[in-house]
């Protein structure tokens, strides 16, 4: 399952430049883990990163327009004072066996004052490479540009030789030649668009395809409970939806398809919320559905909508983790809120479970230190406003202090909420 490494964004809100994890040219840094919280005071840019994964998306489905638009316009949204164009690099594999990919975006304003697609580049090393600059399979500069087909990441030569015959050699250095020689001029005739969304559906561009499915793929969490509440029109659902509104539809589809995932489901909401022994869908006269949940204490069910905020969130995120087909990225914004404070940590190693066990990766927000304590110096990061009012971040790990305090089996949440973070 494809993997993020690094990410970067500047110019974007309080962002004016920060990277997380692992870029094509700085190969020391540590790439990002599978489970990432980002923590800080109010007011240092939280939310801007969530939203700045949310603009990507958005950019992939809408273009660059209605997604600037969505937040107001692009300069409500470019970093105040700056003129320069919003940037976002993202550094990922596909698999855990293949070279990494570098995607830049560069969006700026055009001569009428319209958001357009600048640049955009898609990049990968050839294989064994470990200097130099990496081979550009897809370059747009304002819409112009080329494309090579095909989908080899080439080959190392000096391992090849101790493996291949002439003759096989020879012919994997041609079939390589050919991919190089095998490019297109392009020409966009929207430059609102990505160059991703056009060139991805095309099978000849196989690499392109994969990483504009992986952005797809993105679960990017809206849920509300009061959502959850809602009576959708009846009928099953493989996947939950952002704003959780399908929570009824999911049950449904999991009661039918995979019981026995869905049991578990239900032995971990008993074990974490008291009473509770059994969730069921029911469908209506009208056509819609309701979520009924059974307390051992009554006899009478109750319906999601008498139950707790907190109770609708854990259902809700079990079920998203118990998906047998779950997305490659899920981006959930302060999880904490609603929840008794007893449950983070077991939320926050349920998110780290889900992402070693099914290769998901998990990013959260959060300012709560009940849920950070569950976690490990390396997936947090500190978000913190900087003199000049934008944003800087860094990784706990790097804090020489903080892995002194946690070597002691300090936890990290205590160490937050005592200022052990703060820089000295």
């Amino acid at each position: 399952m494809a993997k993020f490494e690094g990410f970067r964004i500047q110019n974007f809100r309080a962002l004016k430049d920060i990277t997380l994890g692992k870029l094509w040219n700085s190969q020391k840094a540590e790439a990002l883990s599978g489970m990432t919280v980002v923590i800080g005071k109010n007011g240092v840019g939280k939310s801007t990163l969530f939203d700045a994964f949310s603009f990507l998306a958005d950019c992939l489905k809408y273009g660059v327009e209605k997604a600037c638009d969505h937040r107001g316009g692009f300069e409500r949204i470019r970093s105040k004072g700056v003129t320069e164009p919003i940037k976002i690099e993202i550094y990922y594999r596909e698999t855990q066996n293949t070279v990494p990919i570098t995607y830049e975006l560069v969006i700026d304003l055009d001569d009428y004052n319209r958001p357009f697609v600048r640049y955009e580049r898609l990049r990968q090393r050839r294989k064994g490479q470990k200097t130099g600059w990496p081979f550009s399979f897809l370059i747009l500069n304002s819409g112009q540009g080329m494309v090579w087909k095909g989908d080899l990441e080439g080959i190392e030569i000096k391992e090849t030789k101790k493996q291949l015959s002439i003759d096989d050699l020879i012919a994997k250095l041609k079939e390589t030649r050919r991919e190089v020689s095998e490019k297109e001029d392009v020409e966009m005739d929207d430059l609102r668009r990505l160059g991703i969304v056009t060139l991805g559906v095309l099978k000849q561009h196989p690499r392109i395809s994969a990483f504009r499915r992986f952005i797809e793929g993105w679960y990017l969490s809206y849920f509300t409970p009061n959502a959850a509440r809602s009576l959708p029109l009846a009928g099953p659902q493989r996947h939950l939806n952002t704003r959780g509104d399908n929570l009824s539809n999911v049950v449904q589809f999991m009661e039918r398809e995979y019981p026995e995932q869905f049991k578990e489901v239900l032995l971990q909401i008993a074990d974490k919320i008291p009473g509770i022994n059994q969730i069921t869908s029911e469908k209506t006269l009208d056509g819609r559905l309701l979520l009924k949940f059974n307390d051992k204490t009554f006899v009478d069910p109750f319906y999601a909508q008498q139950m707790s905020d907190g109770t609708l969130k854990m259902l809700t995120y079990l079920l998203l983790l118990k998906d047998p087909k779950p997305p490659p990225f899920i981006c959930i914004e302060e999880p904490e809120n609603g929840l008794y404070h007893k449950l983070l940590e077991t939320l926050a190693n349920e998110l780290r479970d889900h992402a070693i066990e099914k290769r998901s990766q998990v990013f959260v927000t959060t300012h709560q230190p009940y849920f950070v304590n569950a976690l490990l110096p390396k997936e947090v990061w500190i978000l913190e406003k900087g003199n000049n009012g934008f944003s800087t971040i860094r990784r706990v790990s790097d804090i020489d202090l903080v892995m002194q305090l946690f070597e002691q089996e300090l936890p990290l949440g205590g160490l937050w909420f005592s200022d052990y973070f703060d820089e000295k």
